[in-house]
């Protein structure tokens, strides 16, 4: 990707050695609760853990290490060493006993967590340069299945996408749901919401990685469409329930999208983004990347035109993607002729029930359209699936008739 390639990916990245899963169920546990002890103590990140488990060969040995030994070892300043040592009075000299018992689990255990040592931690996350120390989740848990396999497809774009960028972000989360593939992206402004949109109204399973803690809503206006995420699908966040929000923070969730996906499409952004970062994530590990194109004037798709030029994959129409992919980990039995339909004339022919049922028309959509209406107030009004309504919409963006705005809202021009 010449230019576009970050310094950093030139050369061979320093992993971290992870301890690998254990097969003994009791050693199992034993490992992670400590993981979950030493991971919680302030100042300890992954090259400290890291040292820990060089200098001690594993964590429980390094917990009963004496304090100016740890402080040589870790290289730590006085007051690091302070808060260290005050973490490791307060839980004791043996927090986690050699036979675990009740009290210890309800301690230490969290649920719907996942760390680096646990079987169903995903082997791509691992292996990251800095892996997350624990992946904190909420909603479908029967995901990690395809997530853990990379079978999963990451969707990006920008927060300020043209009408043409939200509509095509629309129509490929719609069409790789009904393919069975789950959809990873960020529930951000803009792309991210309007794939997660799309993927929700064909009954698919997204995938939203966050750039908060679970417990916070970012940007504040989706808290509807966060909910429903984690009802139909799955929110995954390596922040600590609490956190402060960081804008680094963004930036590393791009690197996890990527862990869980075996391809990567970029709808539309601009030369300095995070689906940019992405997109240069993707090409560094190899993985597909298909890029939509825009048009070559607009500031918001200037970055991705340039991955067009540096070799990407020229995605026009939702039905290449699939047809290219193949069914997903969670199709249901769908005639092949009906993947390789065309996605605009697929979206024509499909009723609410999936029967058939045409495009409305133009004048009674801008009727119906008013003031200014949201997609299920439209749907509610026509009488029709969103899919067909999304697709009269597009048509009337592009012509300049109506326009639309965040939320899945449309006004006339």
């Amino acid at each position: 990707m010449g230019d576009l390639l970050f310094a950093a990916f030139g050369a061979e990245a320093h992993r971290p050695e992870v301890p690998e899963p254990e097969a003994n169920p009791r050693a199992a546990e034993a490992l992670r609760l400590w993981w979950l002890l030493w991971s919680g103590c302030p100042g300890i990140g992954w090259q400290r853990l890291q040292a820990l488990q060089t200098a001690y060969g594993s964590l429980e040995r390094a917990w009963t290490a004496p304090r100016r030994e740890l402080q040589a070892r870790l290289a730590l300043g006085s007051a690091a060493s302070e808060r260290i040592e005050a973490y490791r009075q307060r839980w004791g000299d043996t927090p986690i006993p050699s036979s675990i018992d009740g009290p210890t689990r309800r301690r230490l255990a969290q649920r719907r967590t996942l760390v680096p040592p646990d079987v169903g931690f995903p082997e791509a996350a691992r292996n990251l340069e800095r892996p997350p120390l624990r992946l904190h989740w909420q909603g479908n848990g029967s995901l990690w299945r395809p997530l853990r396999r990379r079978q999963a497809i990451a969707v990006v774009g920008t927060r300020r996408p043209s009408p043409h960028g939200l509509s095509m972000a629309r129509a490929l989360g719609a069409a790789l749901a009904e393919a069975g593939w789950p959809v990873v992206s960020g529930l951000a402004e803009g792309i991210d919401a309007a794939v997660h949109q799309g993927c929700l109204e064909r009954g698919g399973r997204p995938v939203a990685v966050l750039g908060t803690h679970l417990g916070r809503v970012y940007p504040r206006h989706h808290s509807v469409l966060q909910a429903e995420v984690a009802r139909a699908g799955m929110l995954v966040s390596e922040q600590e329930p609490g956190a402060t929000v960081r804008p680094g923070h963004f930036a590393q969730r791009n690197r996890l999208q990527v862990a869980l996906a075996q391809a990567l499409v970029v709808v539309e952004c601009p030369v300095n983004s995070g689906a940019l970062h992405s997109a240069e994530l993707a090409w560094s590990e190899s993985l597909p990347l298909w890029v939509v194109p825009a048009d070559a004037g607009k500031q918001s798709a200037l970055g991705s035109n340039r991955l067009l030029a540096s070799g990407a994959t020229v995605l026009l129409d939702p039905a290449d993607l699939i047809r290219s992919l193949g069914p997903g980990p969670l199709a249901r039995r769908v005639p092949s002729a009906r993947l390789a339909q065309p996605a605009k004339d697929r979206q024509a022919s499909d009723g609410p029930d999936g029967n058939a049922a045409e495009v409305p028309e133009a004048g009674g959509l801008l009727e119906a359209l008013g003031a200014g209406a949201s997609l299920e107030q439209l749907c509610s009004r026509l009488g029709q699936g969103p899919s067909q309504v999304t697709r009269a919409l597009l048509g009337l963006e592009l012509t300049g008739q109506i326009r639309a705005e965040p939320g899945l809202w449309w006004r006339p021009c």
